[in-house]
């Protein structure tokens, strides 16, 4: 179940599912993946933000951006929360960057460093950094994926945690 409203696990299961099949899409017909995810959209309540949230995934995952940013928004102020919203939050930072608005990007996922951890911390991290980049802060990007990699290495975790902090501003 999702954290956002009376939605069931069939639905949740068959958009999964639509999901699965995106590499059967080439780019030409990234239309007609869309209209999949469009037709899941209809059947859920009119102020779902679950709705906007898969749409705004579809333009994202097929290159458009700039028509992802306003239905990430609107799915967050619908109150899309827990695990989606994070995903929603990473997302619209990404797609912010990509349409160059980098700093909303940064303001939006910075206090995603210190939300509860899961499995999409490096996630965070890794989009942060790029919209750091972005704005020509490349040392604190790289701090932060530093962080993020430390954790998975076998051995080195402290040496480039403190790398990672020396680089900090």
């Amino acid at each position: 179940m999702c954290e956002c409203g009376s939605v069931n696990q069939d639905w949740e299961d068959r958009v999964s599912a639509a999901w699965a099949t995106f590499d059967d899409y080439p780019e030409e017909k990234a239309a007609d993946f869309r209209a999949v995810i469009d037709t899941l959209v209809a059947e859920l309540p009119r102020d779902s933000p679950l709705g906007p949230f898969e749409q705004a995934c579809a333009w994202d995952s097929t290159g458009h951006s700039d028509k992802a940013v306003p239905l990430y928004r609107e799915a967050l102020a619908r109150g899309l929360s827990g695990y989606k919203g994070r995903r929603a939050r990473i997302q619209l930072s990404s797609s912010l960057r990509n349409v160059g608005q980098a700093e909303q990007g940064v303001e939006l996922l910075t206090p995603e460093l210190d939300a509860p951890s899961d499995e999409l911390d490096d996630a965070v991290r890794a989009t942060l950094a790029l919209c750091l980049s972005s704005l020509g802060r490349d040392r604190e990007g790289l701090a932060l994926v530093l962080e993020a990699l430390a954790s998975h290495l076998p051995r080195y975790q402290r040496s480039m945690t403190n790398y990672a902090r020396e680089l900090r501003p």
